[in-house]
């Protein structure tokens, strides 16, 4: 007599097992998607209001910082506190004409109540010259006279101080608390150039 064959062996069952499959691996993909467009709206709302990714363009910042360098920018710091002199913030750049950009790197150099004025090519600030380790030269451009800054009004300059390398405070005036993004908090590109500003 012939052997008979189990029907659960027959192969007529593995088609539902078939189905399982594609359906788990649908439900894991659709996770996937889901984890991924939540991770993608956090960082977003980061972004727009924690902290923000920013490479350097220009020569401005020389020698602190250099083009194609990252910075991350702070943005949430100064809703809880003021500007400081030495800061290096981004701000909206508030110039006009054909080289006006989106926004600009530079350092604070006063903040409101300050006297600012540059004299025999050094910067003074209520009156007391300063002493600017982060420069490599005196200031190159001409002189300036003094102002005073109004309350949430900063003086801003670029590190370069070579002859109008620097697009600042000194041509387009102090700048409102309210166009400054963020402070830069280090460098974190390239990896050998990893440092706090």
């Amino acid at each position: 007599m012939g052997q008979t064959v189990p029907p659960d062996s027959t192969g007529k069952n593995e088609a539902p097992e078939s189905n399982k499959s594609g359906n788990s691996f649908g439900a894991e993909l659709w996770d996937w998607f889901k984890t991924i467009a939540i991770a993608f709206c956090i960082m977003m709302l980061l972004n727009v209001f924690v902290f923000n990714l920013s490479m350097v363009k220009g020569e401005s910042m020389e020698p602190t910082l250099t083009a194609s360098e990252r910075l991350f920018i702070n943005k949430i710091g100064y809703r809880f506190s003021d500007p400081q002199r030495g800061d290096v913030i981004v701000l909206k750049d508030p110039s006009d004409g054909p080289d006006k950009k989106e926004f600009l790197v530079k350092r604070v150099v006063g903040v409101p109540g300050d006297t600012v004025e540059v004299k025999g090519h050094i910067l003074y600030v209520n009156g007391e010259a300063q002493e600017e380790k982060y420069t490599d030269v005196p200031i190159e451009d001409p002189d300036m006279e003094p102002v005073t800054l109004e309350k949430n009004h900063y003086f801003v300059m670029g590190d370069n101080r070579h002859f109008q390398k620097s697009k600042d405070s000194r041509r387009f005036g102090s700048v409102n608390k309210s166009d400054i993004v963020g402070k830069a908090e280090f460098i974190f590109w390239p990896l050998s150039e990893i440092k706090g500003l």
